[in-house]
Parts: structure tokens; C-alpha cells; sequence
């Protein structure tokens, strides 16, 4: 059994009376789509909150790539290249997508933010954007403002800003929230073309695209995982048929 990239051990957290993370465990492996689902107030979204380091846990502890970051605070983990979305500069409508992703790139050379004009003047800077944007299916708006674009556009340029972290682990929470079926195809088509390069954590309630994405599936329910598996496996599992997915 290779040694996981992210492990979560035992994890609980408490808000008053009420039990968030019941002794949550987790294990993700090296390049693969790991999908969390569960029904409202599970967990879910606490989970990542204490992975990326924006909550700390009460008990229990998270490794990452072979490190104990458990105590460490949300920026030295994104150093480390645990990234959640939200970690990175939101998106600039009025800037042009180019010039977004620009940004996220000069961001991660430490180069300090009084910037922009030599930022301008930087050809190859401009030119690892050009290709994000690409990356991204975005090369035909590059250069449209990023408020413009649709709201499945902008949620792929802000898969684009992740990456321009050169993460080892993406954390994405419900990355196909509001989009219609195309939008949402496009965006697993983009989340697939990652695997193997880029590990994911995925929130999503979408479970069509769960189980077209996902290569492992952990189910919460009241703050604990109860099943863990390939797609066949979780649906297939009467506890989960039970708890969530409904009765087949």
C-alpha cells in the first residue's frame, strides 16, 4: 500500500454541543480525484476547512506529503502546495483573463506587489498565462474581461488560478455549483484532464459528475466517514443507500 499524500486521523471538532468531525478519517492517494459527498450539514465543507488550514481541529491530526501540518496556518500549508480555491486572488473582472492569470503567476515568484508595470513588460510571464488559458479551454476569451465571461468560464479560470500555484493538492468546494449541463460537462472534462497531475478533493453535490470524475468517493454523515470506495462500491453500499444516496 503506497503511503497517501493527504491522511486525516481522527479529526473532531465541536461548536457548543454540536459535533462537526466525529473522529473523521481520510486517506487521498497521489494523483488521484477523491470526491466527499454527503447530505447537507455532514461535514463536508468543515472537512475542508480543517484540511486547508483555515480551521484548526479540537483532536486528531493531518499529514501531507509525509509532513504533520496540523498545526501550521492556512499560508504555510499553501506554501507547502496544499491549496483551497478561495486561497487564491479572487477573480479581477475588469481585468482581462490574461492579465488575471499573469497575476496568479507573478504571485507564487515572490516578487513582491509593486509590480504591475514591470509585470507588463514580462513576455514570459505573459506567455505561461496564454497557455493556463488554454489549459483552461479559455484561449478564445483571453483577453475578454473576466467579469464578462459566464459563470462556468469563470469558474474554470478559477480552477486556471489554482494550478498557476503549481499545487500537489487542489481542494475544490462544489466547483460545479449553478452551472447547467454544459457548463458542468465542460468543467469535468477540465477536472479529468488534471488527474494524475494534480490530486483533487472535490466537494460536489452533483453526483452524475461524482461519478464520472471521482476515482475514490468518501461518505460523510454526521461528521464521520461511513463508506470509502470506487464508484460501483459506494453505490452499491446499503449503508450509504440508506443514509444519503436514497433506497435503490
Amino acid at each position: 500500500m503506497t503511503t497517501p499524500l493527504l491522511y486525516v486521523e481522527s479529526l473532531t471538532k465541536s461548536f457548543g454541543g454540536l459535533v462537526a468531525l466525529d473522529h473523521t478519517s481520510l486517506s487521498v492517494q497521489t494523483g488521484e480525484i477523491h470526491a466527499l459527498i454527503g447530505p447537507n450539514g455532514a461535514g463536508k465543507t468543515t472537512l475542508i476547512h480543517h484540511i486547508s488550514g483555515a480551521m484548526h481541529a479540537d483532536k486528531g491530526r493531518i499529514v501531507f506529503d509525509g509532513h504533520d501540518v496540523t498545526q501550521l496556518p492556512l499560508h504555510q500549508r499553501a506554501r507547502q502546495g496544499l491549496v483551497r480555491s478561495y486561497q487564491i486572488t479572487s477573480v479581477f473582472p475588469h481585468l482581462s483573463v490574461q492579465d488575471n492569470l499573469a497575476l496568479a503567476i507573478l504571485a507564487t515568484q515572490k516578487s513582491g506587489f509593486g509590480f504591475w508595470r514591470g509585470a507588463s513588460r514580462d513576455r514570459a510571464r505573459f506567455i505561461q498565462a496564454d497557455t493556463m488559458a488554454e489549459r483552461m479551454g479559455l484561449s478564445d476569451h483571453r483577453m475578454q474581461a473576466a467579469g464578462t465571461l459566464s459563470h462556468g468560464a469563470q469558474r474554470q479560470l478559477e480552477v486556471g488560478l489554482v494550478l498557476c500555484t503549481n499545487p500537489k493538492l487542489m481542494l475544490l468546494d462544489e466547483p460545479m455549483a449553478g452551472m447547467g449541463p454544459d457548463e458542468s460537462q465542460r468543467m469535468v472534462e477540465l477536472l479529468k484532464s488534471l488527474r494524475g497531475n494534480t490530486t483533487i478533493v472535490l466537494v460536489e453535490h452533483d453526483m452524475d459528475a461524482v461519478f464520472r470524475l471521482a476515482d475514490t468517493i468518501s461518505v460523510l454523515v454526521s461528521g464521520r466517514v461511513v463508506a470509502s470506495g470506487n464508484a460501483d462500491q459506494i453505490k452499491n453500499d446499503v449503508a450509504v443507500q440508506h443514509a444519503y444516496l436514497g433506497d435503490a
